[in-house]
């Protein structure tokens, strides 16, 4: 029985020798192989970017396109990290030092030199960008001589791939370049808080994200205009690699590859003829300012000039021209040289839009100025609206106006002094007269609501789109700037009223202009300003269509508007051949640039007159008179729009509207302002 005893706890004791080496041999010996293995099952999905939409303008001329391009990537298969890989680092710096002397040899030898530094930091050795499974892009844009290098001694090169992707172009016209926009890396555009947010959601997101939608550092992206404006539909949708990854987190083969989905195409409505056509206006008009005295002087400050052509029945913008502009292939590589920014940093956002300082030594206005007398006909629609005056009324202009307290009176005249006699509200807006603004609508509108003026004053401002966003959707438009608001600065509302009826109360962009003339055109609706007309996907298909949209209306009685459209005629010499009746209103903002006074000019118009199609409105910052600096541009435009489309609906191809061959677009001889 002992016998047997013995033998029962011996045996036990081999058998549980036995588990616990075998359980040793799977902790110590076989275990970081097994943990390798059952690690090995975890794959990752490392994004393929796709080829970006293509932006045509209304006749289908591609404005900005991606063509398809090799870049270098490298896949980093060791840990070179400070931390863990610290041995490994002098192999790293090897490869790049390799990577340069290739580059060197068989680069283009026109493009920007990279140094070793440069890829060292592209290589992302401490996972400051990229995990340790992604490639890294080294350099886009492989020469021919490049690509068979590296295809042929690949295995000299740890990790390397060439991969197609596309490389961004912009019509080499420069065709409303800032409207268009451009595009920088995702990891240079998260100070937008579009990306900024997708950014935050890749990083917290503990939901398995689709990898068709995954945002990488080194991809494209649009940072401005329509390339941001529709970066969802334009960027499509990421092919990706499915990559099994070891424990060290570092890639091991490929399982599986999804193809990208190439991005829609987006068709504007800015017609490139009428575009280039306005910017060359807008360049010689610039120009001439600067050798021809206008109002006794030469114009040398007026250096950027902005325009805005849209339809009066569907609200299409056809051109939108911010000058000087400059060629956005530029951002060609996501960012811009400091050369090359010192050339762009005035020019490079959209002046119609946006309030910007020029960038001249000095003090000068920006890119937004003050309405002047464009904001009369809007006035005498407001006086008649609220009783203050009536299309009868009858008013004697003795050249000046005065308001304010007995004995400390501000004078307010007309521009040169002019006395212009008896007038109805037609005629004011006819001869520009600040002295019936200020008697008939501003003091007034005053003394009917006392402080409560101000806001009677900013409904209708606003009904009109002054002062609010005009429902573009362009990123970054700018409200205006409503100086009647500020009581302390106007010195009393009386005073807010007396200014803002003439004109010197507002600051508002092009594009508010182009959209308050053509809601006088159409007689009182606001119509969304429409920048693209249809999205197709790569096969031609139609994504989306963009049909007119109405944001408001005003319903003021049809004589109303006979009586500003009868105001809207006054002289401008550089339509003196205009085949077409149409309705015109120049302006002359003055307002106070540091130490001094400036003159603005701004006009807008719109024609035909009795049947509309389409409104322009012009600002020349410092360029005086806006008769005389502002309105030869919107003929022009005009000019360019009857020849593509018609103003008549019937297109005038390449006729002369001078049958003579004169040129009278500078013929600067009117008395109005």
């Amino acid at each position: 029985m002992n016998l047997r005893i013995n033998l029962f706890f011996f045996s036990t004791f081999m058998i549980f020798c036995v588990i616990i080496i075998r359980l040793a041999i799977l902790q110590f010996v076989e275990g970081p192989t097994l943990t390798e293995k059952e690690s090995s099952n975890i794959v990752k999905d490392v994004p393929l970017p796709p080829i970006r939409g293509t932006i045509f303008d209304a006749a289908g001329v591609k404005l900005a396109y991606s063509t398809p391009t090799q870049s270098l990537y490298i896949t980093l298969m060791k840990d070179y990290s400070e931390k863990n890989g610290s041995k490994n680092r002098p192999e790293a710096e090897g490869i790049a030092q390799r990577l340069l002397e290739v580059f060197d040899k068989y680069g283009n030898p026109n493009a920007e030199k990279m140094t070793q530094q440069d890829i060292i930091d592209a290589m992302d050795l401490d996972y400051k960008k990229y995990a340790g499974y992604s490639p890294r892009r080294i350099k886009m844009d492989l020469t021919d001589k490049e690509i068979a290098y590296f295809s042929e001694h690949k295995s000299n090169f740890p990790g390397i791939a060439i991969e197609e992707e596309s490389v961004r172009h912009y019509d080499p016209d420069t065709v409303a370049v800032q409207t268009i926009g451009y595009i920088r890396t995702f990891s240079g555009s998260k100070t937008l808080s579009k990306y900024e947010g997708i950014d935050e959601e890749q990083r917290s997101s503990d939901v398995t994200t689709d990898p068709g939608l995954v945002y990488t550092e080194p991809e494209f992206v649009g940072f401005d205009g329509l390339e941001l404006m529709y970066q969802d539909e334009l960027r499509g949708k990421n092919g990706y690699k499915k990559v099994p990854i070891n424990p060290r987190n570092m890639p091991e083969g490929v399982d599986e590859i999804v193809p990208p989905v190439k991005g829609d195409n987006i068709y504007s409505t800015i017609n490139k003829e009428i575009q280039v056509s306005t910017e060359q206006a807008i360049t010689e008009q610039l120009n001439w300012l600067h050798t021809h005295p206008v109002s006794g002087k030469t114009h040398r400050d007026a250096t950027t000039g902005f325009a805005v052509a849209m339809e009066v029945k569907t609200g299409n913008i056809v051109a939108m021209a911010s000058m000087p502009d400059y060629d956005t292939n530029v951002w060609q590589t996501g960012s811009v040289t400091p050369d090359n920014w010192k050339k762009i940093q005035n020019i490079y956002m959209n002046g119609t839009i946006r309030s910007f300082n020029p960038g001249k030594k000095g003090d000068h206005p920006e890119s937004v100025v003050l309405l002047g007398s464009t904001q009369k006909p809007l006035s005498v629609l407001l006086g008649l609206k609220e009783g203050l005056i009536t299309t009868n009324t009858y008013y004697q202009d003795k050249g000046a106006a005065y308001f304010g307290k007995e004995g400390h009176q501000t004078r307010v005249q007309n521009s040169g002094g002019h006395v212009y006699g008896g007038m109805d509200p037609a005629r004011a807006i006819e001869k520009s007269s600040n002295a019936f603004m200020v008697d008939m609508i501003g003091k007034r509108l005053y003394d009917k609501y006392k402080d409560k003026s101000i806001g009677i004053w900013d409904e209708y401002m606003t009904k009109f789109g002054l002062g609010v966003l005009t429902g573009s959707g362009l990123p970054g438009e700018y409200k205006g700037r409503k100086e009647y608001t500020n009581i302390k600065q106007a010195g009393s509302t009386q005073s807010a009223m007396a200014y803002a009826s003439f004109g010197q109360q507002g600051k508002y962009t092009t594009l508010q202009l182009a959209q308050y003339t053509a809601m006088l055109a159409n007689e009182g609706k606001r119509l969304k300003p429409q920048l693209v007309s249809k999205i197709t996907d790569e096969k031609g298909n139609i994504v989306k269509t963009f049909k007119p949209e109405v944001l408001n209306t005003v319903d003021f009685p049809k004589s109303y508007w006979n009586e500003i459209r009868r105001g809207m005629k006054s002289d401008v010499s550089a339509f003196g051949d205009f085949p077409y009746a149409f309705a015109r209103k120049t302006g002359t903002s003055t307002q106070q640039v540091g130490h001094q006074l400036v003159d603005n000019g701004v006009f807008i118009a719109y024609a035909p007159r009795d049947n509309p199609v389409l409104a322009v409105a012009v600002m020349i910052p410092e360029g005086g008179f806006g008769s005389q600096s502002a309105a030869p541009i919107a003929r022009k435009i005009f000019d360019a729009y009857d020849k593509v489309y018609g103003l008549d609906g019937v297109p005038k191809g390449n006729q002369d509207n001078n049958a003579d061959g004169t040129d009278t677009t500078n013929n600067q001889t009117t008395s109005n302002h």
